[in-house]
């Protein structure tokens, strides 16, 4: 029975690790007013026929703290590059020299501020929805073991557990939020 609860201990730190990467991906995606290469990061670009990252096709750096370049390893994809970044429906209005894209990334106003501050505490919601949902099937499974012969101390102790699990995945998370909204509000 031991064997089986820290089986079910682990499976749930996993798969709250999983919701927190996932988060923590999302968050990346939310700019904070400076320019980064991991704002092209969810960016697929038509490649000779089928969907590849844009970090495949092309060297992505920062010039500047406002400018991000894009150097694609083949000039023929130029004009696909441009698409893809506009299709990712980021706000960017990449511009083509001829030999790479460059992408002015613009001031935040507080407006839009609060904006990426809102998206990014949805972020956290549905982060946190899913370590309640990893809960669930973690009991779930607590009280299978119970039909096993699991005593009702050690199914109580395990549940204990669990929600202790529970609120320090969503401790994390809350603290990563903290950060971000601090980094976004930040002028």
């Amino acid at each position: 029975m031991v064997e089986d609860l820290n089986m079910i201990y682990d499976e749930l730190k996993d798969s709250n690790n999983k919701s927190i990467e996932h988060y923590e991906v999302a968050l990346r995606k939310i700019r904070a007013g400076k320019a980064s290469p991991a704002m092209l990061q969810g960016v697929m670009v038509e490649y000779y026929g089928s969907p590849t990252p844009l970090n495949q096709v092309a060297n992505v750096n920062t010039m500047d703290a406002r400018t991000i370049t894009v150097q694609p390893f083949e000039k023929s994809i130029l004009d696909d590059l441009m698409k893809a970044i506009i299709n990712a429906n980021l706000g960017f209005a990449p511009q083509s020299n001829g030999e790479s894209v460059l992408i002015n990334v613009p001031a935040l106003t507080e407006e839009r501020r609060k904006e990426l501050a809102k998206k990014a505490k949805a972020e956290a919601e549905n982060a946190k929805v899913a370590t309640r949902n990893n809960r669930k099937d973690a009991m779930d499974m607590v009280k299978s073991l119970k039909d096993d012969g699991l005593s009702e101390d050690m199914q109580k102790d395990a549940e204990s557990e669990i929600q202790n699990l529970t609120n320090s995945f969503a401790a994390r998370i809350d603290t990563m939020l903290a950060d971000k909204e601090k980094d976004i509000m930040t002028i």
